[in-house]
């Protein structure tokens, strides 16, 4: 007999969102969340993160985020607002249970998690996220780099690269952010293998996310067409743009070489740098899978739109480009949750579980 109808891997946006859905489908599961309590990776996130999706843009299923629609939420209020749906969902959260390996027997899935005791159920949900292991390139003598190397997913605040030469790696959001914001307090590049593209964040007095939705966009299942994720633009209000434009930060094409403290750019210069930061973004972290034979030899989940494609009852919740653009985000992963809950459990529907419903 299994102790739980589903077992879900990770307490972030993705996890809570499968759990809403696995109780609207008449499940009562259990969420196993590694760290301290049910808000992901985002208090580990810089300081002045802030949003590029409004409000009214950003909620998980049942909730709508609080405040004015049109405003664009600081990481803390996500925090905040994470917390605050864990505490509706009515469902099982079990705070500092790191899941360490995955077996299945018998139809029926064990999930080991470090110093407590085995659970099975017939459903796993990996909702561990697309962004809980830093991705980092192999850059030609970076390995050799003598002065300090960090990622994004470790920065905070400018405040301690202040006077200091600075590298930020990268070409999406995170990168220009980071490096438009260092640009006050130290002498920062932004280096790219392609020009930094950017959006408006605001064509024709909506934000991008209104026409997004207005067409269709967000929810077009074409993400398993995709042989690889394209390379979005940056959202800019023409903030950015302008930044760049007056050198602060500069952008040039990717150095070429390391040897110690000290770069080589295509054209032949060299000189020191301090720091380099690499905002290249995050990969799945589903190494608890490793044993099951569920992800392909690079690490990636052998998965169909959310559903594994190796192990019957296995779901994924919240990987990047799952089903759609959407897919990574707050607005997303709410439909990719509940469309994997309804393939797993054949299309049951319960109406006595509904939970995080508006006040009112």
């Amino acid at each position: 007999m299994n102790d739980h109808d589903a077992i879900i891997v990770g307490g972030g946006q993705a996890g809570l969102a499968a759990a809403h859905a696995a109780r609207a489908h008449g499940l009562t599961p259990v969420i196993l969340e590694a760290g301290a309590e049910p808000v992901g990776s985002w208090p580990r996130y810089y300081d002045s993160l802030t949003l590029f999706s409004p409000a009214r843009y950003s909620s998980l299923p049942g909730r709508p985020f609080p405040g004015d629609p049109e405003h664009y939420p600081h990481r803390d209020e996500v925090v905040d607002y994470l917390r605050r749906y864990a505490d509706c969902l009515g469902t099982e959260i079990r705070a500092g249970h790191r899941v360490d390996t995955v077996t299945r027997t018998e139809g029926a899935f064990t999930v080991h998690a470090a110093g407590e005791a085995s659970l099975t159920a017939p459903m796993v949900i990996a909702a561990s996220g697309g962004f809980t292991r830093p991705y980092r390139p192999a850059l030609p003598g970076l390995d050799t780099f003598t002065g300090n190397v960090l990622h994004s997913g470790e920065y905070r605040n400018p405040e301690p690269f202040a006077g200091q030469r600075v590298i930020v790696v990268g070409a999406g959001n995170s990168a220009v952010q980071i490096a438009a914001e260092l640009a006050g307090h130290a002498h920062v590049t932004l280096a790219n293998r392609a020009p930094v593209k950017f959006a408006p964040q605001r064509p024709f007095g909506k934000d991008v996310h209104f026409w997004s939705a207005a067409v269709g966009f967000d929810h077009l299942p074409i993400g398993h067409l995709l042989k690889s994720p394209p390379t979005t633009a940056v959202n800019d209000a023409g903030i950015y743009r302008a930044a760049v434009e007056k050198g602060q930060p500069d952008q040039r094409r990717m150095f070429t070489t390391v040897d110690g403290d000290t770069v080589q750019w295509p054209d032949g210069t060299r000189e020191r740098v301090d720091t380099i930061i690499l905002a290249t973004g995050f990969r799945p972290g589903l190494s608890y899978l490793d044993g099951l034979g569920a992800l392909a030899s690079d690490g990636r989940p052998l998965q169909d739109r959310g559903l594994s494609t190796s192990h019957p009852g296995l779901g994924y919740v919240g990987l990047e480009w799952q089903r759609s653009f959407a897919s990574a985000t707050l607005r997303g992963v709410g439909r990719d949750a509940h469309y994997v809950m309804r393939k797993l459990t054949g299309n049951r529907v319960s109406t006595s579980k509904r939970c995080c419903q508006p006040a009112g």
